[in-house]
């Protein structure tokens, strides 16, 4: 653990937190978009050690909490044809739909399956040539190369049998909506640390150039986030939008090129639904022409209904970091981890399953210790 506590120093913890105090000379609005970032910050009681000044908020970096409704109800709709398996991650299981969940479906007799990795689902697919498998490619461009290259592997199987369906989000598109909106008024972005591994800190240039936000990849643990806040901070303060890296022992300019390969191989960009924030223009990853075989969309049945969003989850303004989870009317009495309203407070990424989870250990206090 000796490495992991170099980052978690108590001492130098207050210390940053004291450097940011004395550069914040005004009001500023910082968002993260990261779920590790939002689930870190909660844990680790970082807003606690921030002046009042400072406001973190959470942007849409759950890609759980971003997959529509519609989607879901798709999926469901898939494994109810005779001889479908379906293959997910285990954050999606309990994620409400229009009418129903993954995990409800199961217990009414789907054969829905858990999976840790996109080639579960291809072994899957190979062990029952007689059904057809389904995985749900959630997730953001950290996940988007492993299942391009579960197909390319699928496809070498010559397996007919293997299908995906696409919700794969890209960052910084979701970047610039959130920074083209007047409603939102951010001042800063921290960069999710995986996802910039795979693109590198280039990728945020347009966040910078166009709109003047300043960009700051930061890693995971405790000092790295204050540092990564002390960064942005200064940027603000000094009139600079620049991309900086506090990340730097894991991100380079141009990232993963093995994995960006791969990625491009398969998928192409689209535009895309996030849930709470609507259609984002080059925001999603559909197959090439040369891969649409392995479409799950083509699938899909027609549908005797439209999907349909519950009024009371007010997810969709926390993702864009216009109201925190104890803003939400619902929140810790209708809607809790054990019957969720919403994906976010199902997703373990989630900013009001963080909120819950570790909001309640600072008492309501402002004056907040770390908590590692």
């Amino acid at each position: 653990m000796t490495y992991i506590d170099a980052f978690r120093d108590k001492r130098l913890g207050k210390e940053l937190a004291r450097l940011i105090e004395l550069k914040a000379t005004r009001p500023m609005t910082l968002m993260e978009v990261c779920g590790t970032h939002t689930m870190a910050i909660a844990r680790h009681g970082i807003k606690g050690l921030l002046p009042p000044n400072i406001k973190i908020v959470s942007g849409p970096g759950c890609p759980v909490c971003v997959t529509p409704q519609s989607l879901i109800d798709s999926f469901i709709e898939l494994g109810k044809q005779s001889g479908m398996i379906l293959a997910t991650f285990g954050d999606m299981m309990r994620v409400p739909g229009s009418w129903s969940s993954l995990e409800l479906e199961r217990a009414s007799g789907l054969d829905v399956r858990v999976v840790y990795s996109p080639l579960d689902s291809v072994k899957i697919a190979r062990e029952n040539p007689e059904k057809k498998v389904v995985f749900f490619g959630i997730g953001f461009e950290t996940t988007a190369p492993a299942v391009a290259l579960a197909v390319l592997e699928a496809r070498s199987m010559g397996l007919d049998n293997f299908f995906i369906l696409s919700a794969h989000k890209l960052i910084p598109p979701a970047l610039e909506f959130l920074a083209s909106d007047s409603e939102t008024n951010i001042e800063g972005f921290l960069c999710p640390g995986h996802v910039s591994t795979i693109i590198g800190s280039l990728a945020y240039s347009r966040i910078t150039s166009d709109y003047g936000i300043p960009c700051v990849i930061a890693g995971f643990e405790p000092l790295d986030i204050l540092q990564g806040i002390l960064m942005l901070v200064s940027q603000v303060e000094e009139g600079r939008a620049e991309i900086e890296t506090q990340y730097s022992r894991a991100v380079s300019q141009t990232g993963n090129l093995e994995a960006l390969s791969c990625l491009n191989s398969v998928f192409q960009v689209t535009d895309a639904e996030w849930r709470g924030l609507g259609v984002i223009p080059q925001s999603g990853l559909e197959f090439k022409s040369e891969f649409s075989k392995f479409d799950a969309s083509r699938l899909v049945p027609e549908r005797s209904f439209e999907s349909r969003r519950n009024v009371q989850c007010a997810c969709g303004r926390i993702l864009k970091g216009l109201l925190s989870p104890t803003d939400c009317p619902v929140f810790g009495s209708e809607c809790t981890p054990a019957r969720p309203l919403g994906p976010c407070m199902v997703s373990s990424e989630g900013a009001c399953s963080a909120e819950y989870r570790y909001g309640r250990l600072r008492g309501g206090s402002g004056d907040v210790d770390i908590l590692w």
